[in-house]
């Protein structure tokens, strides 16, 4: 330390000495935090007592004290921080019988924050919004924690679709003003919901894993509470403009902060759009807009009433999984969803969502030791994914089978990679057979030159039709949810002395979700026929023994038996149409306590769970009313979970900590898990047990227990953590739809596979570590090591509407379930989750220059990422021939190779980060910008095995092929991108 400092030190020390002159009757401690640049009051500063319990929290006003509490005497340390602002430390003498006050103390802005909040707008917009879950959520760690290994995960390992602990963003809690945020329908957080309002997500509370926490139990990935209160934001605004090639082209963002006014009003808002016709990605288009308002108002210093409401309608253009046989045609740009229409590159699956919230909060605090938080949040509005359908018929059949019309073109498939457009579909015969090398060539080149969907052809088809007085044969439509959520909660706060705290909420949410097909362009066409012109296709091509009646066909057919044979147009509903009703009771209690070696916490939380579905159209293959029919009300699914959790933090010393977190607890499945077949029929999972007498059971909770231990390191230069966890996670449910040809005794048909009773363990350790070299260079490290796995062999059901099916019954008397079958054990046991790279590694640095200008890079290493296996193909029917017995010429040794679970290659990504920033007066100016993947590495995130040959003779002979026709697809990686920001703040 210099003398200067020194004395500067020692002076101040002298000076707070002589502060605490006229208070003799009691010992305290207390001062003012404000805004260094604007010199406005700060509240929820964080000012604690080093190496002791105390801690204070600063009021709207930015005041604190220390007042009737045993403070340490003489010389201490006093940490005064809050999230966006540099933390300070001051020295202070505390005598006792005098009281402290520090009069005024200023904290400034971070700069650094802006580096973090342009990266949590390009994660979330980018990789982190996905709903089917091909990446993990982390964008609430940016600002919530500085955990070096989190942040690495955030910024660097996200564009793998690393998961850290691999877990998905179901295990993880979203709150917006302690209201949960997350999903009924599949427990996953929807961040499109408020994406594009960045600025207004600064104030974020995250806690790491199952950790003690302030509003819920949380959940196994951790919590993040968004703070969206008005009179919480800096007062100011932000101004910005951001440039990409990653998920959209441009973003322009701006938002204006009152602060707490003088008459107790506040009020925040913010504007965004976020826009471009593709991406990286080819055709995926961006056309997003967000608006965000808040307004508080503080009645006194008891009571504060927040209204908070945000609006964010967003569309995006889809890409998919292709094979390696694509790939190698088109490359990792390739789309095949869209194609030219009117001159412009559409796409035919767009997911649009407008979903607007809601919300009205009301702070309490009852007096200095106790809080009340009393919330009501209403969300609204539609979630649509667009697609095709080329099931279109002419074909008009009478309740006495007589076909009334038949005619139009045929339906050719729409999908540009479906295997009949690909050179492999010309060479799919195993050798000696001739191979048709010409037309597999000219394959090659017409899919080369071209590849995209044809609108042209699709409308052509359908004015033909029109001209000849036919029904369209493709449309244009979209699945559609509609959902309308109420939520209520009352969150209590406690210091009961100041070594031990309680907190405890209690939550009711009730959903009523509308779910159905919606008509969105008949393409040319002037009607469409709703009925499943598919299934009886399929129906015509059975054994005799399965073949049905005219009449049988017919009512089948029928997408709505008490409306048949309507002709559709846009706007109407079609093919499926039902309701679930949801409701959602919960409530959590937690105690804490602190002491001057070991902080301690005790949690648990007891919830009830009801689900039920409501058929609004009577579906022919499933006729009739209740639990095992299309129309009406389903069985009632009801759970009861509970849970506990508990942990300490040990303090070696200052700067050594062990902590501990343990919890066990039960969570109820979704919605999407609940239900067999909700857009078909009234069936659940738990019927589907009960029907199978070896089983004896119905749906369970899964039950999860989980335990982390970790040491933490944190000097003045050195801040490090390392982690090791365990996971274990049993009785869950997982559902997925496809279309096979490889079911022993049945014919090809589009099946739901429903996979029950899994078991997954989880296993690991997390390092994150830097180390401060000199004031402006700074070294860091992060890596983890992992082992997820099946830990069972789960059960596996199938449900299909093919013929063959529809001839067979699972379980026998009022438990038979027509349509199903039970498939025994699917050896999963010890095959690797498809949750990412298991083991990541990182080695960087940064350069801090303190003319506010910054430069990082950072050499990262993904391994042991595995592709998703298909359960359908590890049951029996992988071994049994059409009689139902083993295939005659059937290899164990040759299957198990068959079966090898394919481990994608080890790869680097090198990624660069920089800024520079500029302070005018009262105004900030600065740009940030990055580039990912700078040797542009070309790697595979993810992928999964086709279970449309999922047994041993045909996929032997897809084995034998040069290209596999149905072999697995693949999710690649982005190659080198950038993003670019400019912002201007004031």
């Amino acid at each position: 330390m210099k003398m200067s400092q020194l004395k500067r030190g020692l002076c101040f020390i002298f000076f707070i000495s002589f502060c605490v002159i006229g208070y003799a009757q009691e010992t305290g401690f207390k001062g003012k935090v404000v805004d260094a640049t604007t010199n406005e009051e700060i509240p929820d500063v964080t000012v604690a007592i080093e190496k002791s319990i105390l801690s204070a929290t600063t009021n709207a006003e930015g005041v604190f004290q220390f007042i009737g509490v045993q403070l340490p005497l003489g010389e201490q340390i006093a940490v005064i921080s809050k999230p966006g602002y540099i933390t300070k430390r001051y020295p202070v003498v505390i005598n006792e019988g005098q009281v402290l006050d520090l009069q005024t103390v200023d904290l400034e802005y971070d700069l650094n924050q802006e580096q973090i909040q342009i990266g949590t707008i390009s994660l979330s917009d980018n990789e982190l919004d996905d709903d089917e879950d091909t990446s993990f959520n982390v964008s609430g760690l940016l600002q919530a924690s500085r955990d070096v290994f989190l942040n690495a995960a955030a910024f660097d390992f996200s564009a793998a679709f690393f998961r850290p602990r691999g877990l998905g963003n179901e295990n993880g809690k979203v709150l917006i003003n302690g209201i949960e945020m997350n999903k009924l329908f599949n427990g996953r957080p929807q961040w499109s919901n408020w994406g594009g309002l960045n600025d207004v997500q600064r104030n974020q509370e995250f806690s790491m894993g199952i950790s003690a926490n302030d509003y819920t139990f949380g959940d196994l990935s951790g919590t993040t509470n968004i703070v969206m209160r008005a009179s919480q934001y800096r007062k100011g605004g932000r101004v910005s403009y951001a440039a990409s090639n990653r998920s959209y082209l441009g973003r322009v963002m701006g938002t204006y902060n009152s602060g707490l006014m003088a008459d107790g009003w506040a009020y925040s808002i913010s504007l965004s759009r976020r826009f471009g016709d593709e991406g990286y990605i080819d055709g995926t288009l961006y056309d997003a807009n967000s608006i965000f308002a808040s307004v508080e108002k503080k009645f006194n210093d008891q009571h504060s009433l927040n209204f908070t409401s945000f609006y964010t309608p967003n569309r995006r253009g889809r890409s998919t999984a292709i094979t390696q046989e694509v790939f190698e045609l088109k490359g990792n740009r390739y789309n095949p969803n869209w194609g030219y229409y009117d001159g412009e590159k559409k796409n035919s699956r767009v997911r649009e969502i407008e979903e607007p919230v809601l919300m009205l909060n009301h702070y309490w605090d009852i007096n200095d030791k106790f809080s009340l938080n009393t919330n009501l949040a209403y969300q609204t509005g539609k979630i649509g994914n667009s697609r095709l359908d080329n099931n279109g018929s002419d074909l008009v059949l009478s309740s006495d089978g007589q076909e009334t019309y038949q005619g139009g073109g045929a339906s050719r498939d729409t999908n540009p990679i479906h295997p009949s457009y690909l050179p492999s579909s010309f060479l799919d015969m195993p050798n000696p057979t001739p191979l048709d090398y010409q037309n597999a060539y000219l394959a090659q080149e017409a899919f080369r030159a071209d590849g995209q969907l044809n609108w042209g052809r699709l409308i052509a088809a359908n004015q033909l039709n029109t001209a000849q007085g036919r029904n369209a044969t493709y449309i244009f439509y979209e699945d559609r949810t509609d959902d309308t959520q109420w939520t209520v909660n009352s969150i209590f706060r406690g210091q009961l002395t100041s070594a031990i705290s309680v907190n405890g909420a209690i939550n009711y949410r009730k959903l009523k979700s509308e779910n159905f097909a919606e008509v969105i362009d008949l393409l040319g066409g002037t009607g469409f026929l709703d009925v499943d012109t598919f299934g009886s296709q399929l129906d015509n091509d059975v054994e005799p023994e399965f073949r049905l009646t005219p009449a049988e066909l017919a009512d089948r057919a029928q997408s709505d038996l008490r409306n048949r044979n309507r002709i559709v147009r846009e706007g109407d509903r079609y093919d499926y149409n039902y309701e679930i009703d949801s409701d959602v009771v919960n409530g959590f209690a937690q105690a804490e306590f602190k002491t001057r070696l070991i902080d301690f916490y005790l949690g648990g939380n007891v919830t009830q769970t009801s689900y039920q579905r409501n058929g609004l159209f009577e579906n022919g293959y499933f006729p009739g009313e209740g639990r095992t029919g299309s129309f009406g009300r389903s069985d009632k699914l009801e759970f009861t979970n509970y849970g506990g959790k508990g942990g300490f933090t040990f303090k070696i010393d200052g700067r050594n900590l062990i902590d501990f977190n343990g919890a066990y607890y039960t969570k109820a499945p979704t919605i999407r898990s609940s239900f067999a077949n909700a857009r078909q029929n009234n069936r659940t999972v738990s019927q589907l047990i009960a029907a199978e007498p070896t089983l004896n059971g119905e749906l369970e909770s899964e039950k999860i227990q989980s335990a982390d231990l970790s040491y933490i390191l944190r000097t003045p230069k050195i801040k490090a953590r390392l982690t090791g966890y365990y996971t274990k996670i049993e009785d869950a449910t997982d559902i997925a739809f496809f279309f096979t040809q490889a079911i022993s005794g049945s014919d090809a048909g589009f099946v739901q596979e429903i996979l029950t009773d899994i078991d997954k363990r989880h296993i690991g350790a997390e390092l994150g570590i830097e180390y401060q070299i000199t004031p402006t260079i700074k070294l860091k490290g992060a890596a983890a090591i992992g082992q997820y796995t099946y830990d069972n062999n789960p059960d596996l059901f199938v449900t299909s509407t093919s013929p063959s099916f529809l001839g067979q019954n699972l379980g026998t008397g009022e438990n038979t379930i027509e349509g199903a079958r039970y498939f025994g054990k699917s050896q999963l046991k010890d095959y690797k989750l498809a949750n990412g790279p298991q083991n990541v590694a990182q080695l960087g640095f940064e350069y801090r220059d303190p003319d506010f200008w910054w430069f990082g890079a950072t050499a990262n290493y993904f391994s042991n990422a595995y592709i998703d296996v298909s359960p359908f193909a590890r049951t029996q029917n992988f071994y049994l021939d059409n009689d139902g017995l083993p295939f005659n010429d059937y290899d164990q040794n040759v299957a198990r190779e068959l079966l090898r679970q394919e481990k994608f290659n080890s790869y680097y990504l090198v990624n660069v980060v920089g800024g520079k920033s500029w302070k005018f007066g009262d105004y900030y100016v600065g740009f940030f910008a990055s580039i990912n993947n700078v040797l542009d590495e070309r790697y595979i995130t993810g992928g999964f095995e086709q279970s449309r040959s999922a047994n041993y003779r045909a996929s032997l002979e897809e084995a034998q092929r040069d290209t596999p026709v149905f072999g697995p697809r693949y999710f690649f990686g982005f190659g080198s991108s950038y993003y670019l920001n400019l912002y201007l703040r004031f």
